[in-house]
């Protein structure tokens, strides 16, 4: 975060509204101002700050005479239960489970962004979750995306439509994480790293592959109550909304070609035939196997570029 900002910029991104100023209230002054950073940070950085440092002296004192406190959180931390109860109640106030998390609204968002930048058709890359909005996408957009990559996925209902006890045990968090508000956000937050551990230990299959710089950024999210909640809401959608979406298109199949890449070794891999529940949903398909779990991209990252630089430019990657 930057730590100048001008009279203008304070007043724009970080002025609290009445409504604001009330929800504060019901605190001691040091409870109020920190709680007053959590909200503000959050709806300008879209994140929690994780420390006193993370923002800048003139915001605080800003948000402190407001509320008429002095502007001091050295005892305020943001991140021990308190804090952690803090971020809660923040997120309850804006009602972020309101946002759209369905996979037809971030394809159309994605869309948009896209023909911002001046690109009215593209090549498309997506794994897992990004996967599944690919594949709405395609269905939404076929003008739009020129080619496709779906990465260690089968398609959203065939996987549900398919569900066994295999695939119930492999992938249990599909069953968990739909469960209704706060229910998995509140028992992954009691203790968010043996949650993350344990499912970076099930999907990797490479040893070495999770680069220590790339688990402290999954720490910090995990950490994050808003990034669990919108985690769980991703998966809650998955199996709502967007379901009756596939199933309005049960008969459409992606016009643009696509490539189907999965992990040999991860669940994926030995629960599907891939191809072919591509095929069931794609006129025109081909797929490989990488020698990985869910994570080619962390996993074999040289292998999948090759994959991906052949299909996508028809050039062969260096190395």
């Amino acid at each position: 975060m930057k730590r100048l900002w001008s009279a203008d910029e304070l007043g724009e991104r970080w002025t609290l509204s009445p409504d604001d100023v009330a929800f504060i209230a019901d605190n001691a002054d040091a409870g109020r101002l920190g709680l007053a950073c959590q909200l503000t940070f959050w709806r300008s950085q879209g994140r929690f700050p994780d420390e006193e440092a993370d923002l800048a002296p003139v915001v605080i004192a800003h948000l402190a005479g407001q509320i008429g406190v002095a502007a001091d959180v050295e005892s305020y931390t943001f991140t021990d239960r308190s804090g952690r109860r803090h971020r809660q109640r923040v997120l309850d106030y804006l009602a972020v489970g309101t946002f759209d998390h369905a996979a037809e609204a971030t394809a159309k968002d994605q869309v948009a962004m896209m023909r911002a930048l001046g690109h009215e058709r593209f090549q498309l890359v997506g794994h897992d979750r990004g996967g599944r909005v690919a594949h709405r996408m395609g269905l939404d957009f076929p003008d739009v995306v020129e080619r496709m990559v779906v990465i260690d996925i089968a398609p959203t209902a065939t996987m549900y439509a398919r569900t066994n006890m295999d695939f119930a045990r492999a992938y249990f968090w599909w069953f968990f994480l739909i469960q209704p508000y706060p229910l998995p956000e509140h028992l992954i937050g009691g203790d968010p790293d043996f949650f993350l551990d344990g499912q970076l230990a099930r999907q990797l299959k490479v040893e070495g592959a999770a680069d220590s710089r790339v688990v402290a950024q999954y720490r910090r999210c995990y950490s994050d109550p808003a990034a669990r909640h919108a985690m769980c809401e991703d998966y809650r959608v998955g199996a709502g909304i967007d379901l009756e979406h596939d199933a309005a298109d049960a008969v459409a199949r992606l016009v643009m070609p696509l490539l189907a890449l999965w992990g040999a070794l991860g669940t994926v891999g030995r629960l599907y035939d891939v191809v072919e529940t591509w095929r069931e949903k794609a006129l025109d398909v081909r797929g490989f196997p990488l020698e990985c779990g869910h994570s080619p991209q962390e996993e074999v990252p040289g292998e999948l570029m090759r994959k991906l630089d052949d299909f996508l430019i028809g050039a062969p990657h260096p190395g």
